[in-house]
């Protein structure tokens, strides 16, 4: 199974290829290049495994929540490439991403995901592990870091991403005194990779034209009133 995967929601732009579980990736932090950089490394991917992109059996992508515009490039490569290789596409939340990270790295199995939405905000997602993978203890959102909800479940819950950075105390007085995840504060292209191989097996896809972000705020690119 050849998969490739790409992750552009936040500061860092990364892409994995994936053949047969064997995942190699691209990973750079770099807030303003991600529409040259990811093409780039989709590029060297395919070219350092000999593959031509009809060649996979699928592609994967961050489809938020995240950076209003770098979702919309993950997306729009994404859509690109389906299209032209008539692949099927699986979405993949950011936010889950970033909680398989926390996985990966330290074995946390109960991670309280948090971005920086800007505008006094974050989104927000709670995720537990179940046979490897980290699957969503209710809805993602976005609200003020003071407003979020801790999951019902007891768990050694961690926190993980950027938004516990930008607003510590809120998240505190929200959460209590959850340990953080001492860990990349960023998801990976490789996460969104591993989250979406098996449902790839299961034929748990979508058509390029189906393959959509979630900004999760719908008022993205309004002005507020008033």
């Amino acid at each position: 199974m050849k998969l490739l995967a790409l992750e552009t929601s936040t500061q860092a732009c990364s892409a994995a290829l994936s053949i047969d579980g064997d995942i190699h990736e691209q990973f750079e932090i770099a807030p303003r290049g991600h529409g040259q950089l990811i093409l780039n490394m989709v590029d060297q991917l395919l070219a350092e495994a000999q593959l031509k992109a009809g060649q996979l059996d699928g592609i994967a992508f961050g489809r938020g929540p995240g950076a209003f515009t770098g979702v919309r490039i993950a997306t729009a490569v994404v859509q690109g490439i389906a299209f032209g290789a008539d692949l099927p596409v699986v979405p993949v939340s950011s936010l889950a991403a970033l909680a398989q990270g926390a996985y990966r790295q330290g074995r946390h199995c109960a991670v309280l995901a948090a971005f920086d939405a800007r505008m006094e905000e974050v989104y927000w997602g709670a995720f537990e592990e179940k046979a490897g993978l980290m699957v969503a203890r209710g809805a993602e959102c976005v609200c003020p870091p003071q407003d979020v909800v801790m999951p019902t479940a007891a768990a050694d819950w961690v926190g993980a991403g950027d938004g516990w950075q930008a607003y510590p105390e809120a998240l505190k007085a929200a959460c209590g005194d959850v340990p953080p995840c001492h860990h990349d504060t960023f998801p990976h292209a490789q996460d969104i990779a591993r989250l979406a191989l098996p449902r790839l097996v299961d034929g748990e896809t979508v058509m390029a034209e189906q393959a959509l972000p979630i900004y999760l705020r719908d008022n993205v690119v309004k002005k507020r009133s008033g």
